[in-house]
């Protein structure tokens, strides 16, 4: 029928505010009440009474708030507020970059672009504020990083250990959740694509070796260079792998 499609537009359309609407209260109701990661919602029929909307309406909005990680439904027990976690980001990101075909290359140099900047921003912080302890500990991360360097090893889980390590003592939990999202999306496109993990084992953990005796010394700018260098070595690498598969 001529209508049928202008009909089912507009009921979409009308649909989806709504939705919203009702996503947005319901985080409100949790901001309101203070519950934290973890904690249990409303059942559907409150939510129904305290919204003023029907239950297939809640479910909808539920459903939508459990794919962000807002919330989290355990069929039979409830909905229970979520960790918020950035996997909805991870999830997103690595989508974006592995759909953008006719920009294979410039696509996974953005994400790192992005690492870059941060890191190269919060070394400068992380000077003034690590600890001989923790510089202890990110030594014995690249010691076990040099040792597998050695045999030719790649040590992705080990490269990870030590930038969320570096960024500790900021005690800022957003920092490391933040580089892991894009590490994460690194990785699984490289790991997608069928690209080595790590560039050069060798050149990795000497690139992590600097940073350390940088801050180990308080040489502030010293540290930034060796971050810098990392990141450069890493897109150098990179662009070669890209090219090549490429064809380029």
């Amino acid at each position: 029928m001529p209508g049928q499609p202008r009909n089912s537009r507009t009921s979409r359309t009308s649909e989806e505010p709504r939705n919203s609407r009702i996503q947005r209260q319901v985080m409100q109701l949790i901001i309101d009440r203070r519950l934290q990661a973890g904690a249990l919602l409303p059942t559907e029929a409150e939510l129904m009474e305290d919204l003023g909307v029907s239950r297939n309406s809640v479910r909808e909005a539920l459903k939508a708030l459990q794919a962000l990680d807002i919330v989290e439904i355990r069929h039979g027990y409830g909905t229970y507020v979520g960790q918020a976690s950035l996997t909805p980001l991870v999830d997103g990101l690595t989508f974006r970059t592995l759909t953008r075909h006719d920009h294979d290359a410039g696509a996974l140099a953005e994400i790192l672009q992005v690492r870059e900047v941060l890191e190269e921003g919060l070394i400068r912080r992380v000077a003034a504020t690590v600890t001989e302890a923790e510089l202890d500990r990110l030594e014995g991360v690249v010691a076990r990083m040099e040792e597998a360097g050695r045999a030719g090893r790649p040590f992705p889980d080990l490269d990870r250990e030590f930038h969320e390590l570096l960024y500790a003592s900021l005690g800022n939990d957003l920092v490391p959740q933040l580089l892991a999202a894009f590490w994460t999306v690194f990785r699984r496109v490289n790991g997608a694509r069928g690209r080595p993990d790590d560039p050069s084992p060798d050149a990795t953990a000497r690139w992590h070796r600097d940073i350390v005796t940088a801050l180990r010394a308080g040489d502030v700018e010293g540290a930034q260079r060796a971050m810098a260098v990392h990141f450069r070595g890493i897109e150098a690498r990179a662009g070669q792998e890209w090219r090549g598969a490429a064809g380029g």
